[in-house]
């Protein structure tokens, strides 16, 4: 499979009816949400068709079972096949929403006041999961070490106590790109044990990750570890599907998924919908070979940031991104009057994402979405460079 298979032009993508292609006026380019520019997978088109050609718009019902049953298999597949991470069915939950099942976590083992371990900078739905009810923020930074970006559970010393209730990891981390070495997780482990933390692991990354690192999901780690670990994860980034709504919960044991359905009823989390169930299980199970032809395109789409910048902008300080379709850049350098999200979409028409959301006082960091085709991605850079110059003068 080339690129050329599911690069789409821009004017396909802005007779979408998205908000990437349509919250900026037609003269910008986005490079924002968390959503790429591509085709999707044969087997996913496929499975949407079939629903289309049956007008099967009922209460689904899959070989015999709740079609969320489908999804909790798919999952348990596809952790096999690419983690090598035995996992069960009977201990997962499908969710139509990983940010519901953020906060949905984040209530039933913790309370109003309770401390929440967060890496900042953080995807922003992190930050309001703690904030929006009442808990208490804990910040672990993630820190620029010229190679990559790293945190220092020293850092936690002194603010750590007994109403500490949660740990909140981002693996792959958003927006670093960092993926966390087994070392690095197993620090995390122990010091959740220690401390009698809950962890939240938001893996929803996990597919993105470029050679030769590979994801390791932190609750394959050990028992103990796991007994204290609840994983989400969906097929919606790295298949392109985030607008079908579907995911995945795991729970370590079977007594971690008690105490969650004790204070959180399954009502409260919703049903999923059909295209989302079909899509999704037609991701894990036939998706790879799309996955393996855009993850060599996005190797590439990186390399050419990458390179761009550090030849024609190199005040712009970028570090690898290891894993995802996000590079955070550090603008500082470019002196700039305003924000530097402010800057781009005035100056170069291109709209990222600004970086104060990820961490407030962050103003002159963006994240750029470069998951699209190298004809707009070569757009996006030009227009870079040509603003960068003309502030210049």
């Amino acid at each position: 499979m080339n690129a050329s298979d599911f690069e789409l032009s821009i004017d396909f993508l802005r007779d979408r009816r998205n908000n990437k292609w349509h919250l900026h006026p037609d003269d910008v380019i986005p490079a924002f949400v968390a959503e790429m520019d591509f085709a999707v997978a044969p087997p996913i088109k496929a499975a949407v068709e079939r629903i289309v050609a049956q007008q099967d718009y009922g209460y689904p019902k899959r070989n015999g079972e709740r079609a969320e049953q489908d999804v909790k298999n798919a999952f348990v597949r596809h952790m096999k096949r690419r983690f090598d991470w035995d996992t069960s069915a009977d201990q997962v939950i499908a969710i139509a929403d990983l940010v519901q099942g953020t906060f949905a976590t984040v209530l039933a083992f913790s309370d109003p006041g309770d401390g929440v371990i967060l890496q900042v900078p953080n995807y922003p739905p992190f930050r309001e999961s703690i904030t929006s009810t009442d808990r208490k923020l804990i910040p672990l930074t993630m820190r620029d070490t010229g190679s990559h970006f790293s945190h220092d559970l020293a850092e936690l010393k002194g603010a750590v106590d007994s109403r500490t209730k949660i740990f909140l990891l981002c693996s792959p981390q958003n927006p670093t790109g960092r993926v966390f070495s087994r070392e690095e997780l197993e620090a995390i482990g122990r010091f959740a044990i220690e401390h009698d933390l809950i962890i939240l692991s938001d893996e929803i990354h996990a597919d993105l990750v470029y050679p030769p690192l590979k994801h390791v999901p932190i609750a394959s780690l050990s028992p103990e570890i796991a007994a204290r670990t609840v994983t989400l994860t969906s097929a919606t980034k790295s298949f392109n599907i985030p607008g079908l709504r579907c995911g995945a919960m795991h729970f370590g044991t079977p007594e971690l998924m008690a105490r969650f359905q004790k204070r959180m009823p399954g009502r409260l989390l919703g049903q999923l919908n059909i295209t989302g169930i079909d899509a999704t299980v037609a991701a894990w199970d036939h998706g790879k070979p799309w996955l393996d032809a855009v993850m060599a395109h996005l190797e590439r789409s990186r390399d050419r940031v990458l390179e761009v910048l550090a030849k024609e902008i190199p005040a712009i300080r970028v570090v690898r991104p290891e894993a995802t379709y996000l590079a955070w850049l550090n603008c500082e350098r470019l002196e700039l009057k305003s924000s530097a999200y402010d800057f781009f979409l005035e100056h170069a028409k291109v709209g990222f994402s600004a970086g104060e959301t990820f961490e407030p006082g962050h103003t002159q960091f963006v994240r750029f979405n470069f998951a699209t085709s190298t004809k707009i991605l070569d757009m996006i850079l030009e227009r870079m460079v040509a603003a960068v110059r003309q502030n210049r003068r």
